[in-house]
């Protein structure tokens, strides 16, 4: 539940509350005649007629909010109704977005959703459209840029409108008036992203969201500045180079454990007299389950992160990790290999079982097919010791 009201942001606990108190109590009779002609034009198979008959709601509901959230004994009433104590300020931009909601969805008209690449042209409508909005509803004009930024394939392009608006490339300016409310919002679910990664706890996490949060935080860190100038002592500025920063620190910390729980699944034993000789793979108990689990964990979070760990900043510690793990594991398959045509009895399945271990990892740290490579020279091994 949203505990504080943002700016663009509605929490899904109002939107029942406010239809149900605009449906029931404030337009009962224009609700029950909006549905009916919604039901009426979507039998007929008739999108436009649906479409006027939601605009004139719109247009309705509009007014008749924004009269009932002037009087302070109807927002009490509303409040009643819901459980967030933001209701009532969710309410308020609902009802400013009603007002403009003809000049929002051309704006929806003017970028289809999942655009690509933001053009001139497109641009240039909607500055006009901006503009238009100004006029007729000042505190609507902010959401343009909204509404182009959930169109876009690249939300972060959408700063590009504000920033003609402004004339301005840096954040200087925008970050302190209405014109940034996009960035706002882009710098918010960055901030997200790094809360998230923050949050995770070593040894034991799953590696699949912290990646996906991970890559969508490596393109917003990078793609914001692409549009916005970001200055080290700007509001917007700071916020990013911190985000970096903890998301650097975090990342470089499991980077740097990575080696050790993945190889910990792969225990090594020193041989020769007085434990003096070269490690060999350590056969006398079958792998550890829980070191297993977190090796795997470990080698796809290396995986995942190859094409994101220079855009998060922690290139060189993931590098590292990559090369210490690559080269233990190549060491380790080969020595176990060596051991798998000699071993027998109970060393020999526990031999086997860590040829399966080294095979997942080899699979997810290399390639499928030096995968199946390993475990066909590993029955091969097993074969001739077989044979002999």
């Amino acid at each position: 539940m949203q505990k504080e009201k943002r700016k663009a942001r509605i929490s899904r606990s109002s939107i029942g509350p406010v239809w149900q108190w605009l449906t029931q109590q404030l337009l009962p009779e224009a609700a029950a005649e909006y549905r009916a002609q919604v039901r009426k034009a979507a039998l007929a198979g008739e999108p436009g007629a649906a479409e006027a008959a939601a605009a004139r709601f719109r247009a309705a509901a509009a007014v008749r909010l924004k009269l009932a959230l002037a009087d302070p004994n109807s927002r009490k009433e509303l409040l009643r109704l819901a459980e967030g104590t933001s209701v009532c300020d969710d309410a308020d931009e609902m009802t400013i977005l009603l007002e403009a909601a003809d000049a929002l969805c051309q704006a929806q008209d003017i970028i289809p959703k999942g655009s690509g690449p933001f053009t001139q042209e497109q641009l240039r409508s909607l500055r006009g459209l901006y503009d238009r909005v100004v006029q007729s509803s000042p505190d609507a004009a902010p959401y343009v840029s909204v509404v182009v930024m959930n169109r876009l394939e690249r939300p972060w392009e959408a700063l590009r409108l504000p920033l003609l608006v402004a004339r301005h490339h840096d954040d200087a300016l925008i970050s302190s008036t209405d014109m940034g409310l996009v960035g706002e919002i882009l710098l918010s679910k960055l901030d997200s992203h790094a809360v998230a990664i923050r949050s995770v706890r070593q040894p034991n996490f799953d590696p699949d969201p912290l990646i996906a949060h991970l890559a969508r935080f490596a393109l917003l860190s990078t793609g914001i500045p692409k549009e916005v100038d970001m200055r080290r002592e700007g509001k917007w500025g700071k916020r990013l180079m911190g985000d970096r920063a903890a998301v650097a620190d975090v990342m470089e910390s499991m980077m740097q454990r990575a080696p050790r729980e993945i190889l910990a699944a792969l225990p090594l034993l020193r041989t020769g007299a007085y434990a003096g000789g070269p490690k060999m793979p350590d056969l006398s108990r079958p792998p550890d389950a829980e070191r297993v689990q977190r090796a795997i964990a470990y080698a796809r979070l290396i995986r995942g992160c190859r094409t994101l760990a220079a855009s998060a900043a922690f290139g060189a510690a993931l590098l590292a990790a990559d090369e210490e793990v690559g080269t233990a594991l190549t060491r380790y398959c080969e020595d176990l290999l060596q051991e798998l045509r000699a071993a027998e009895a109970q060393r020999l399945a526990h031999a086997e079982n860590f040829l399966a271990v080294a095979a997942n990892l080899v699979a997810i740290l290399f390639t499928a097919e030096e995968s199946e490579l390993l475990r066909r020279r590993g029955r091969a091994a097993t074969g001739v010791q077989a044979a002999a």
